[in-house]
């Protein structure tokens, strides 16, 4: 199919930045949905916001900022942009919604949920603080708009110890990632237990009891696969890679790893040091898009583990998303009031 002359333009630069990740051929085929993305975008004055687990065609052509989802969000609001594109998944649409209830936002993708987000239910949020009276909550930003409204402050990967030290309280509900919650009570001494599976004798939050966090059993489909097996087996085949690894990995994936750190930390990281090699453990086209970002930079390409969720966000629907207005993301007021109050207490943590 020949490509006109606009389209040309788009990618001849998809391909000098992309080349070495992404083949030719779907470069081509790409291209034109780029060239339309962009012209519609600027047609709308709209805004297109892409997370870092995006393919690369994608995140490195039509989005207006790039990053994890609560940067994203902030910048958002931050811009004169409407409608505004997300190119994530649900939950983060939704955030970005209650930072921007003034404007259109937009999920390029009917579904596109989260196994984390949807591990926890605002009732069952209910329950927990009516069998631990008076324990603060702190919910994960990875969470739907209803669960963050019946939480205290949210927290992100990187500042979840700080957000949890800053209540200065003995006990804490933590929701609702397990590996991230037995991850941020190492690192703030905490001890650890899980409602759903400790004997059904314990009913309230006595203080003398052995626990200082409360978590939940709740995983993120991808980061639970990563295990300390595929660690040695990469050391054996290269021992000077440096490996990272997301706070969802499981705590002795995290533990056995040079570095862990949010999905903006380690792209700072892979930027700001000199290795031989590197590997990332956590969703594989962000590897992809550190690797065009650092061309210099060796990225094991070890990695086959997609986020079945973000893989539903596509050119072709982005495309559509700015054509037809879909989908459209709403968060009922009282939520979101409630939900905002969560996250600005984080905001005012740091």
């Amino acid at each position: 199919m020949p490509i006109i002359a606009g389209v040309q333009e788009t990618y001849l630069r998809m391909r000098d930045k992309l080349k070495d990740v992404v083949p030719d051929f779907e470069l081509q085929q790409k291209a034109e949905l780029v060239f339309e993305i962009l012209r519609l975008k600027a047609e709308r004055r709209a805004v297109i916001l892409g997370h870092n687990y995006m393919e690369p065609a994608l995140y490195h052509t039509v989005p207006d900022f790039t990053g994890d989802s609560l940067e994203l969000s902030r910048k958002a609001a931050e811009t004169d942009g409407d409608p505004i594109v997300f190119c994530g998944v649900r939950f983060m649409a939704e955030t970005a919604k209650i930072l921007n209830p003034k404007k259109t936002v937009l999920l390029p993708a009917q579904e596109a949920g989260c196994s984390l987000a949807g591990s926890i239910t605002a009732e069952d949020v209910r329950q927990l603080k009516q069998r631990f009276p008076g324990v603060p909550v702190v919910t994960y930003i990875n969470t739907y708009a209803d669960v963050k409204a019946e939480s205290d402050v949210c927290c992100t990967s990187s500042n979840a110890a700080a957000v949890v030290e800053s209540l200065n309280r003995e006990t804490v509900i933590f929701l609702p990632d397990e590996y991230l919650a037995k991850n941020v009570a190492k690192e703030t001494g905490k001890h650890i237990i899980f409602p759903m599976s400790h004997p059904a004798g314990l009913r309230t939050a006595d203080s003398s009891l052995d626990y200082a966090m409360i978590g939940w059993h709740g995983k993120c489909e991808v980061h639970e696969q990563f295990t300390v097996e595929d660690i040695e087996r990469v050391r054996q085949q290269f021992p000077d890679v440096v490996i990272l690894a997301h706070p969802e990995c499981p705590p002795d994936v995290v533990a056995a790893s040079d570095f862990s750190g949010s999905t903006s930390a380690m792209i700072r990281y892979v930027e700001n040091t000199q290795a031989p090699r590197y590997l990332l453990l956590t969703e594989c086209s962000m590897g992809d898009n550190i690797a065009a970002e650092n061309p210099g930079k060796e990225m094991l390409r070890l990695c086959s583990v997609r986020c079945p969720h973000m893989n539903q966000i596509t050119l072709e629907d982005t495309l559509n998303a700015l054509r037809y207005n879909r989908y459209v993301i709403d968060v009922p007021e009282e939520i979101r009031v409630r939900a905002k109050r969560a996250v600005d207490r984080m905001l005012a943590i740091g």
